[in-house]
């Protein structure tokens, strides 16, 4: 029996709860009035028996004091059937985050052209970093990529293995593709077959390319608009310069440089129609800022719900209240209610 424990009248305990009906409790000081204005009226208004005896026969008797015994159940009784009023509880709140994740397709070009070092060490090593410190930040979505250069083909499947994730962009290179060219509509086609049949709310798609469109057999255009038709929102970042840009050494250690071409107007296009967004990374800060503002517009849903439950505890008080007022009944039907007052 849980309610049989002295436990429950220990000021640490009584403490701990919150009262549903704190002002019951200010009468408990006041039992003790109403015991002494009940002793005061019996005193006066009671009938006595005046009894003359000599000062020597009178002898100190303590038996007297078993007279208050049963007064003292009656007073536990009514202390325990006030707290009882009061209504003794403990709320217990628990918290449930429920996160809702984006999916989101990491479209990356590896052609031979993410070499040249317009971008420090060079457009892809360090689109590679930008691309790893993004996926960190992305705590609660699905994150996968889509490699392409002449042909285009996936990586790595959507999930939330980020440590898995971040492994596969490390080991990107160009070497991966052997076919040259830029196929950005293949590209876009590959992740939006990833994303189709996604249940997310969100779908995302990142294209970084240096280029223009050259290769493929799905105009970049057409795949703008398929993945569109399956809500997905598609983020186009044009890297590096148009020009002469830097490719390493050749055989005398004398820098190779080749001419960089780019379609700014269609990737820009393909934005508008998967309604994201076009950036230009022309520098480091910029590609960096480029995520960072990606990271910004799509944010994953929190929700929390709290659940409060509340257990009451006046059943305990009540149930002692009823033993100590069986008890003042039995010990009222006895010698002990019965001993003379002087």
């Amino acid at each position: 029996m849980e309610w049989l424990s002295w436990q429950w009248f220990l000021p640490q305990v009584l403490t701990q709860f919150e009262w549903e009906n704190p002002k019951v409790l200010y009468l408990l000081p006041a039992l003790p009035l109403i015991f002494a204005l009940r002793r005061l009226i019996n005193s006066r208004f009671r009938q006595k028996v005046q009894v003359a005896l000599h000062r020597g026969q009178i002898k100190q008797n303590y038996t007297y004091v078993l007279r208050y015994i049963p007064i003292t159940f009656l007073w536990l009784c009514l202390i325990c059937l006030l707290i009882a009023l009061a209504r003794p509880q403990r709320n217990y709140e628990d918290t449930e985050k429920l996160t809702e994740g984006i999916d989101i397709m990491l479209v990356l070009d590896i052609s031979e052209s993410m070499l040249g070092e317009d971008l420090q060490p060079n457009r892809l090593a360090f689109a590679k970093q930008v691309a790893t410190n993004f996926v960190s930040a992305r705590t609660h979505d699905r994150i996968g990529i889509v490699v392409f250069a002449g042909e285009a083909f996936s990586l790595a499947p959507l999930t939330t293995d980020h440590a898995l994730i971040k492994e596969y962009i490390q080991s990107i290179e160009p070497s991966m593709i052997t076919t040259p060219g830029t196929a950005i509509g293949t590209a876009i086609g590959v992740a939006t077959n990833r994303l189709r049949e996604s249940e997310s709310k969100t779908k995302v798609i990142i294209l970084i390319s240096d280029g223009d469109n050259r290769g493929g057999n799905l105009s970049p255009v057409t795949a703008a608009h398929l993945a569109a038709y399956h809500n997905i929102k598609l983020y186009t970042i044009l890297v590096g310069f148009e020009g002469e840009v830097k490719f390493g050494t050749d055989s005398l250690g004398r820098p190779r440089i080749f001419k960089n071409t780019i379609d700014e107007q269609t990737l820009k296009e393909l934005a508008h129609i998967g309604e994201g967004k076009f950036f230009r990374a022309a520098d480091n800060q910029s590609l960096e800022k480029v995520f960072q503002q990606i990271d910004q517009y799509e944010k994953s849903v929190f929700t929390e719900i709290r659940y409060k439950s509340t257990k009451d505890f006046y059943t305990i008080y009540l149930s002692w209240a009823i033993c100590f007022f069986l008890v003042w009944l039995l010990l009222k039907s006895t010698y002990l209610s019965n001993i003379l007052e002087d």
